[in-house]
């Protein structure tokens, strides 16, 4: 499937076509200011749940569904296939690591904003689950996709000691205004599991979260430091109720 053309989430039918960063649907006309993606896999145990939440109906047009049987050709065919203003819909938050691959060739210096109950920190030597949705933010890092010190990671609150020593070492925090000065433009990556329990239908439950207008504040602002040409939302299972959730919070980052 061409990232210039998409299936329109309101008529259903495959006429939506890219128009300056955007999507017009031929069909019905309505327009849209991003184009979706779908990565329905988990990289982990266990995660089915969270793996079918990236198959929610929100309403952005459908660019196309990845699904590959290794994470490097997973992350290798989001990067190609993202559109001008690309909204990630993951099974995981492995999905982060194609969009921001893809957009870190677009500019000459990505930022990123984590916002993850957890660091995604560790690597296979420190991770306690073996779970690759453990990893992520580390290997953006690793591979030098993005610098630590374009990095902010918001909202943690459930981190391995390795991790916390590696954001130690690293001078990682929560600060966008460090994260986000002189940057080309940012990507956002988004796991759910960064609010409260009580706010959104989560797959990592971690109770003492942020509330969604909290999050929608931080979004707010970091759109105000930076371009956010791109955002990836995860860690949720399929609800009706997480509709409204995810579309208010890509609303506050200009999707």
């Amino acid at each position: 499937m061409s990232s210039l053309r998409a299936r329109c989430p309101d008529c259903r039918t495959f006429t939506a076509v890219a128009v300056d960063d955007g999507y017009e649907c031929h069909s019905c006309g309505r327009t849209f200011t991003a184009g979706l993606l779908r990565v329905p896999r988990a990289w982990g145990a266990g995660g089915e749940a969270m793996a079918e939440g990236a198959l929610l109906a929100i309403p952005y047009p459908e660019v196309g569904v990845v699904e590959r049987d290794t994470l490097e050709d997973q992350n290798g065919v989001i990067a190609a296939m993202l559109p001008a203003r690309p909204v990630v819909l993951g099974g995981c938050c492995c999905s982060h690591v194609g969009g921001a691959l893809g957009l870190a060739s677009r500019v000459e210096r990505l930022g990123v904003v984590w916002i993850d109950a957890h660091g995604d920190l560790n690597t296979p030597d420190t991770s306690p689950s073996g779970n690759l949705w453990g990893m992520p933010l580390r290997m953006l890092l690793d591979q030098g996709v993005v610098d630590s010190n374009d990095v902010a990671l918001v909202g943690a609150r459930n981190l391995d000691p390795p991790e916390a020593e590696y954001m130690a070492e690293t001078e990682i925090d929560d600060s966008l205004e460090r994260a986000l000065a002189g940057v080309g433009a940012a990507y956002i990556a988004l796991d759910l599991d960064v609010l409260d329990p009580s706010e959104a239908d989560i797959f990592m439950q971690e109770p003492h979260g942020a509330s969604v207008a909290e999050i929608e504040t931080v979004l707010l602002e970091a759109k105000a430091r930076a371009q956010i040409i791109g955002i990836g939302v995860t860690g949720f299972v399929t609800s009706g109720r997480n509709v409204s959730i995810i579309t208010r919070l890509l609303a506050a980052a200009g999707f």
